[in-house]
C-alpha cells in the first residue's frame, strides 16, 4: 500500500483525502467519534488537460479551498451538535468570495499600497512589498494561533501530519507509532502559501516599474495569481519527492512556517486523525487494522457512516 494522502485540520477533527475519497473524522461533544466518507473526483479526471503541469497548481487550490469551507461547516454542526445544514451552491460561492477579496485586499492591495509609500518604484518594489507580505501573513498566523479554539485546530493540524507521515512511512497506523512521528509535512498547504509568497517576488519584480500606475500593479498581481499558484505546486511537489540539497533548501522555509501553524496532539487528537486516514482508504484501511490487530497494538476503531 503507497498512499498519497492530503488532509485539512477542521473544527474538532480531520478531514483526509485520497485520490477519489474523502473521510471526515469529528470528535463531537459527547465524545462520540464521528467518521464518514464520500466520493469525490477532481474535475482533472473529467478533463484531463487540467491535470498537466503548470495548470493543475490552480485546480488543486480552488479545489482545495471548496472542499475546505465545506468540511470546516460540517465539523462546525457536528462538534457543536446542531442540526447539518447542507451548503448551497450559492452559499459557497459567496464564501469563497469573500475569502478571496480578503485575500486580495490583505495579501495584494495593501503591500502594494505600502511598498508605494516607502519606495519609487522598480527593483525594490517588488522586494519590500514581499517583507510587507511575508510579515502581515505571519503576523496574521501568529495572531490567531493565540486564539483557544485555533490552538485545538493547529492540534489536529498537528495529528493529520504525524498520522499521514506514519502512513507513509509503512508503519501500523496505532496511536503509538502515530506519536512518534513529526508534526511537520514537506506538502503541508502552510508550506504551499509561503511558496507562492516567495516566488510572487521574483514574478511581481517584472509589473513593479516606476511608471506603472497603482491599478495596474494591483491587476496584474491578481491575474498573474494561478501562474503563481501553479508554480509553486510544482516546485512544492518537486521538492516533497526528492532529498537532495536544493530540494531540502526549498522546503526549508515552510517547515519552519508550519512551527506556527501545528501543535503537538493529545492522544485523543490522533484517533481522531487515525479514524479519517482509515476510512479514506478503505478498503486498505482494514487491511491495516488487521495488522495492527495481530501485533496486539492498540488502534482506534472507527465508526464508518
Amino acid at each position: 500500500m503507497e498512499p498519497y494522502l492530503g488532509g485539512q485540520a477542521i473544527v474538532e477533527g480531520v478531514m483526509m483525502r485520497s485520490a477519489n475519497r474523502v473521510a471526515y473524522a469529528v470528535r463531537k461533544q459527547d465524545n462520540e467519534l464521528h467518521v464518514e466518507t464520500e466520493t469525490r473526483r477532481s474535475y482533472a479526471e473529467k478533463y484531463p488537460i487540467l491535470a498537466f503541469p503548470v495548470i493543475r497548481g490552480s485546480l488543486v487550490l480552488f479545489e482545495s479551498t471548496i472542499l475546505g469551507i465545506y468540511a470546516l461547516t460540517k465539523s462546525t454542526n457536528l462538534s457543536s451538535g446542531e442540526e447539518e445544514q447542507e451548503l448551497r451552491p450559492w452559499e459557497i460561492t459567496l464564501t469563497l468570495l469573500g475569502a478571496l477579496a480578503a485575500a486580495v485586499l490583505l495579501f495584494v492591495w495593501i503591500p502594494v499600497f505600502a511598498a508605494s509609500r516607502l519606495t519609487d518604484g522598480g527593483g525594490w518594489f517588488a522586494l519590500v512589498e514581499g517583507v510587507i507580505r511575508l510579515a502581515g501573513f505571519t503576523g496574521y498566523v501568529w495572531l490567531i494561533g493565540r486564539m483557544k479554539d485555533m490552538q485545538r485546530v493547529f492540534g489536529y493540524h498537528g495529528a493529520e501530519h504525524k498520522t499521514i507521515n506514519c502512513c507513509e512511512a509503512g508503519d501500523p497506523l496505532t496511536v503509538e507509532n502515530v506519536r512518534r512521528h513529526s508534526i511537520i509535512h514537506k506538502r503541508c498547504g502552510t508550506s504551499f502559501l509561503l511558496f507562492v509568497m516567495l516566488l510572487s517576488v521574483a514574478v511581481f519584480a517584472f509589473v513593479s516599474g516606476e511608471s506603472l500606475p497603482f491599478w495596474f500593479k494591483v491587476t496584474a498581481r491578481i491575474l498573474l495569481l494561478p501562474l503563481i499558484a501553479d508554480l509553486s505546486y510544482e516546485l512544492i511537489r518537486w521538492s516533497a519527492g526528492h532529498s537532495g540539497p536544493l530540494a531540502a533548501w526549498l522546503v526549508s522555509p515552510g517547515l519552519l512556517m508550519q512551527k506556527l501553524t501545528t501543535r503537538e496532539p493529545d492522544d485523543a487528537q490522533i484517533e481522531v486523525a487515525i479514524a479519517s486516514v482509515l476510512a479514506v482508504l478503505e478498503p486498505q484501511g482494514n487491511e491495516v487494522l488487521e495488522e495492527a490487530a495481530s501485533a496486539g497494538e492498540h488502534i482506534i476503531e472507527s465508526n464508518r457512516k
